[in-house]
């Protein structure tokens, strides 16, 4: 019985000290990239913000792009009271420069807790006679502020290829056009859709009366936030993540992790 008892203190000494290591070494979260605040629901290390977004974001240098499927999207801004994310995906057209066609997907999470707003516009250019979004799914175009398809072709630049004249100089044969939302790309690839080139813009009411060349060209992002009990961490000095192991809530401390609050509370009730 007495032999057993060094093996035993051993087997829990090892134990506590390899669970004090592992809370005490937890990664800390840093809470910027360059000029954009990281908060929940978002996270650039490991085990910070919502395990749902981890690997959504990464920041190099001074630089927070966003990642999906299709691609590394730029992040321009994060506005926290509006649940939104501004990205710029570098490889549509815009304006003032044309770029080959490719699609914007998102995976099946991300379409579910993060995806385009409504007030992002999906303009898809150059489409063929017989794109769906000319015959069988025309329904899917809309106005886009009482802008037209012959605006942006002698407006800008980059369109202005696909500004073709036919016989009388007069008579302009543009290539068909289409105003749509995200669904429309999410179903329809680019080929499917048969549109040569598209762009993005965001539609928050100011695009009406305003030239192309001005647009705000972007995808606005709508995401929702998993309601864990983050407040309470955060009143409590706390940074809101999760065991990368097992997904489970962490309220990160100063200097340990805790299930639920790092005990640290300011005495303004109206503090945050």
């Amino acid at each position: 019985m007495t032999s057993r008892l060094p093996f035993f203190i051993f087997v829990f000494l090892y134990t506590i000290t390899t669970l004090t290591s592992k809370a005490s070494g937890a990664t800390s979260c840093r809470t910027s990239c360059g000029s954009i605040q990281i908060n929940y629901p978002f996270g650039i290390d490991k085990g910070c913000g919502s395990p749902q977004f981890q690997g959504m974001l990464n920041c190099t240098s001074t630089d927070l792009d966003f990642f999906t499927p299709s691609g590394a999207y730029r992040v321009r801004s994060i506005d926290y009271d509006e649940n939104t994310m501004v990205v710029f995906d570098p490889f549509m057209s815009t304006c003032s420069i044309l770029q080959p066609h490719h699609d914007f997907k998102l995976s099946d999470i991300q379409n579910a807790i993060i995806r385009p707003s409504y007030d992002t516009v999906f303009a898809l250019f150059n489409c063929s006679s017989d794109s769906p979004v000319q015959n069988r799914y025309k329904s899917l175009c809309f106005e886009a502020a009482g802008h037209s398809c012959d605006e942006l072709y002698s407006a800008c630049t980059s369109f202005g290829i696909f500004n073709t004249t036919s016989g009388n100089s007069t008579v302009r044969a543009t290539p068909y056009c289409c105003f749509t939302s995200y669904d429309t790309v999410r179903v329809m690839s680019m080929s499917i859709l048969d549109c040569s080139h598209y762009t993005t813009v965001i539609d928050d009411g100011t695009m009406r009366g305003v030239a192309p060349v001005d647009w705000s060209y972007g995808i606005e992002l709508s995401y929702s936030v998993p309601e864990i009990g983050c407040d309470l961490c955060r009143k409590s000095g706390g940074t809101c993540g999760f065991d990368a192991e097992t997904e489970i809530f962490l309220c990160q401390c100063s200097n340990n992790t805790s299930p639920r609050d790092c005990g640290n509370y300011n005495t303004n009730p109206y503090a945050f």
